[in-house]
């Protein structure tokens, strides 16, 4: 299992979870990107972070999963 199916597996599950108290799909993405962000700014800077979600919108591909320049 690679690192995305295994996020992506917690993501269904936590989209599942929320369902059962209605919570949107959208504010569960809203809560994942925060808690993305969290993660990112314990090692990097605020800098690192904003040019790292720039490029992922930049880069968008409904087609194929968001990859990050750093593994």
């Amino acid at each position: 299992m690679n690192a995305h199916e295994m996020v992506s597996r917690h993501v269904g599950a936590a989209l599942k979870e929320g369902a059962t108290y209605s919570i949107s799909q959208d504010v569960i993405a809203r809560c994942l990107l925060s808690e993305a962000i969290r993660l990112f700014r314990q090692e990097r800077t605020i800098e690192d972070v904003a040019a790292e979600l720039t490029a992922a919108a930049d880069n968008l591909d409904e087609d194929v999963p968001l990859t990050f320049i750093r593994p």
